[in-house]
């Protein structure tokens, strides 16, 4: 079984590393040593343009303030009915979106974010100013699973999406994020998977056939506001999943309480023990 995090692959993003390093401005929550840097940053933005990245604010300010997306995706959430209450409140907040956007390189000399245009088929790259940059970089497998056997083109255990088997080696199974699975990298995600390898793996040990399958399940909490989230949950086909008998397409304070409060004691209390 096979459940290491992510890589964050800062190097893949020429001057990132030196901008989180040496410009107060620049952080990414995806990093463990830079993710402190968020809160103080975004409290010193006067002015300019906060810019948020997808890879391929406070009060009084914000008159003053474009707070720009930026998303390598060509839409701003992969699932219809969350994406449409996403663009109402994009619409509503006045946030700036750049679809097709994929941070490059960042220069903390100059305050400057330089993204690749992925439509373009001459590499064109678009150049934005920035008073706050929130990045997040490109993620991978770590290398000891890139430099083996197991993985796939991308770098990523090569499993069947249904079964969590190895398509090579039928006796390893793979979970979380270091896998091909065509979903949300998340712990829910994880947790579903969980289920199934367990009685899959048991099943392959005693020599019997697979008897569970993934349906790609998983849930992604998008924090909106302070005490606001879209509970967002979903299968491998963009079908909303909901467990809750309320439309979860809806800002709402209860979803934010569970999110804050619930689903930390869960993570840590339950599902990684």
């Amino acid at each position: 079984m096979i459940v290491p995090t992510e890589y964050c692959a800062l190097l893949q993003v020429r001057g990132l590393e030196d901008a989180l390093k040496y410009d107060p401005m620049v952080c990414s929550n995806y990093h463990p040593k830079y993710v402190v840097k968020t809160f103080p940053a975004l409290q010193k933005v006067q002015a300019g343009n906060a810019i948020f990245t997808f890879p391929n604010t406070p009060t009084g300010k914000r008159d003053k303030v474009n707070v720009m997306y930026n998303t390598s995706l060509g839409v701003i959430f992969g699932v219809k009915k969350y994406a449409n209450s996403l663009l109402e409140i994009v619409k509503a907040r006045n946030i700036t979106v750049n679809y097709r956007h994929n941070l490059v390189e960042v220069r903390p000399n100059t305050k400057e974010a330089i993204f690749a245009n992925l439509d373009s088929p001459t590499g064109e790259t678009h150049t934005f100013k920035y008073e706050f940059l929130h990045a997040v970089p490109p993620m991978s497998a770590p290398d000891v699973l890139r430099q083996s056997p197991l993985v796939n083109n991308d770098g990523y255990v090569d499993i069947f999406n249904d079964t969590l088997q190895h398509k090579t080696f039928p006796n390893v199974f793979g979970i979380g994020d270091c896998t091909s699975l065509p979903t949300s990298k998340t712990a829910a995600a994880a947790a579903a998977q969980c289920g199934v390898l367990g009685k899959n793996l048991t099943a392959v040990m005693e020599g019997k056939k697979l008897p569970c399958r993934y349906d790609g399940y998983t849930s992604c909490p998008l924090i909106t506001g302070y005490s606001k989230c879209i509970l967002a949950e979903f299968d491998y086909n963009g079908q909303p999943l909901e467990t809750f008998p309320f439309d979860q397409s809806r800002e709402r304070w209860s979803m934010y309480q569970m999110k804050a409060n619930i689903m930390p004691h869960m993570y840590w209390q339950m599902m990684l023990p």
